[in-house]
């Protein structure tokens, strides 16, 4: 089947559309409809076969890659979150620590993958607020807010700068100003910071964070329930007493004398004076009382603090493989050694049965955790963990700052036009090798290949929507709509389409889109693209009015207790800061 080419704009923008609705609703995940749009592409002959698969070549795409794994590495081999204890720890004032956070956050940003930096920093950033009686609420989004506009102080830091100069390589077109971007960049992520710290934190809500609010409540989550003297349960294994399938709970711990049994097998077998601790629908408890005879209610609660019950908060990925399973589905007890207490969405526990519950990205999930659990999170990867088990203390590299010397070597050069940026990556990532700082386990362990096709068929999309003329089509309607505010107002309107664009989906999949706006709109006026294309890079990197724009802010999403609103709240006056600081910086910098 051959789109004659006059319709083939439309029917790349209806395949576009449907790919958006059946990912934001959830219907499919964002590799699943990104690889079906370019199915369609190359079934209707707008693509051909080696243009689909075009962008597993691009160089953009091996850095995001390697950039990565060099993350990883740093993050197995230096202990920064100690270096951050060390330099923020004793800080008592709320908005100096903000200050001094959130700058730290977004340097590290520009050099390092800003997804690991939230994981591994969230834990701290609660940490010091409870000590300071300060909810998680008040410190996560500022966490995540500088973690994306720090990303974009250098090309390396986001993927966005990436995919874009990726576009940007495809129509040989001369690359990002490098000096340009960190001017930008710098301009727009201290205004943020400021903002935040000294007035925006006002907007920002006050949650119970989930584990105190387990801890305050623990009968609406958990089940406790002590064995009577003469139950007709002990001497019989779990499921041979019928503890298995229970409607609405779950039997997630025994607490015996001193020991915790978490998670329980099937084979284990009861014993007197054994705690038994259900999960779930906890109103049911009466029905087992009921059925059960020999189980009683404690008058109050027998097990011990937070830290004997081994509690572990864990977010689930917007690209994970739980998405769209069940718990019983997933075989989450077996696959992860743990089981799930409650699951917390949009800031509300769910109730019911916590097997039959279907799992979706940014779920929080609450779990009694296993000993092997750590290795089998880092295994599977599908869940990032915010309040871990403590594993034993690393053994951190002693070369430690030959690294970062070769880091700011090359960068140095890669500044000033000394090496190109795939050579500058490749010698860092190179070196981590030889040093054992990046292995074969690291590679299997952190390399994400639904991350990678999602990045490499965008850029499919990308080349779709100018072959077919959809970048022209759309760029001549922006261009009619706008024209009469002049090339400003019309800079204006790409950005905001940008904004809006990467607010519902990923900022890779607005860059796709937008780019090619650009592309067709300076070449439309006979301008210069280079303001079009910071202004595309920036517009789709500010993911700051939802949850869902961004993987950051879907991470620290569930652990801060926000509801979608809170996002919106803080969210649109940090937008409009930030693109109206970057459309003044482009004017400044380019005539337009």
């Amino acid at each position: 089947m051959v789109i004659p080419a006059l319709y083939q704009p439309y029917f790349l923008m209806a395949v576009l559309v449907l790919m958006f609705i059946a990912v934001y609703r959830d219907w499919v995940r964002a590799s699943v409809g990104i690889l079906v749009a370019v199915l369609l592409l190359v079934v209707s002959g707008i693509l051909t076969p080696a243009q689909s698969i075009a962008g597993f070549s691009n160089p953009s795409i091996s850095i995001i890659v390697m950039l990565v794994l060099i993350t990883s590495g740093l993050k197995d081999h230096y202990d920064i979150e100690a270096q951050f204890t060390r330099i923020y720890g004793k800080i008592t004032s709320y908005k100096r620590f903000m200050l001094y956070m959130m700058s730290k956050v977004a340097l590290l940003s520009s050099f390092i993958n800003n997804t690991p930096i939230v994981v591994l920093f969230t834990p701290f950033v609660v940490k010091w607020g409870k000590h300071r009686m300060i909810s998680p609420s008040k410190l996560l989004i500022p966490l995540s807010y500088a973690t994306i506009s720090g990303g974009m102080l250098t090309i390396i830091g986001t993927s966005t700068t990436l995919v874009l100069r990726g576009f940007m390589q495809e129509f040989n077109l001369a690359p990002i100003d490098p000096l340009h971007l960190f001017l930008l960049g710098f301009m727009a992520t201290a205004v943020v910071i400021l903002f935040i710290v000294f007035i925006g934190n006002r907007l920002l809500p006050d949650n119970v964070d989930l584990i105190e609010k387990f801890e305050q409540n623990r009968r609406e989550y958990l089940a406790e329930n002590r064995l009577s003297a003469n139950s007709p349960l002990i001497g019989k294994s779990v499921i041979t007493a019928g503890l298995r399938n229970l409607q609405g709970l779950y039997l997630v711990e025994i607490v015996r004398k001193e020991e915790l049994i978490y998670p329980v097998s099937p084979e284990e077998v009861i014993q007197q004076n054994d705690v038994l601790i259900f999960a779930g629908n906890t109103e049911n408890i009466l029905e087992v009382i009921t059925t059960f005879n020999g189980i009683e209610i404690p008058v109050k609660p027998l097990t011990g603090n937070q830290e004997n019950l081994h509690v572990v908060e864990a977010v689930i990925g917007a690209n994970s493989s739980l998405t769209g399973k069940t718990v019983k589905e997933a075989d989450f007890r077996n696959r992860y050694d743990a089981a799930v207490v409650a699951i917390h969405r949009n800031g509300e526990k769910l109730s019911g049965k916590i097997g039959n519950i279907k799992l979706k990205g940014g779920d929080v999930l609450l779990v009694y955790a296993g000993d092997d659990f750590n290795n089998r999170v880092d295994l599977y990867k599908d869940l990032y963990v915010i309040s871990r088990v403590k594993k034993n203390a690393k053994q951190f590299n002693q070369n430690r700052f030959l690294v970062p010397l070769l880091a700011i070597i090359a960068l140095g050069l890669l500044f000033i036009g000394g090496i190109p940026l795939f050579t500058a990556i490749l010698v860092i990532f190179a070196v981590m090798v030889l040093l054992k700082m990046i292995s074969l386990k690291t590679i299997k362990r952190e390399l994400d290949f639904e991350m990678v096709a999602v990045l490499a068929l965008s850029i499919a999309l990308g080349q779709a929507v100018i072959k077919t003329g959809t970048g022209e089509l759309l760029g001549d309607q922006l261009i009619s709509l706008f024209s009469v505010f002049g090339n400003t107002g019309i800079l204006c309107g790409l950005m905001i389409f940008t904004t809006l664009l990467t607010s519902l989906v990923s900022n890779v999949a607005a860059v796709s889109i937008a780019f090619p706006l650009a592309y067709s709109i300076s070449n439309s006026l006979g301008l210069d693209g280079a303001p079009y294309y910071l202004a595309v890079a920036f517009a789709a990197s500010a993911a700051f009015l939802t949850p869902i724009g961004y993987q950051t802010n879907l991470i620290i999403f569930g652990p801060g207790g926000y509801k979608f609103r809170d996002f919106v709240t803080i969210g649109i006056p940090v937008t409009l800061l930030y693109l109206t600081v970057i459309f003044l910086g482009l004017r400044m910098l380019y005539p337009l």
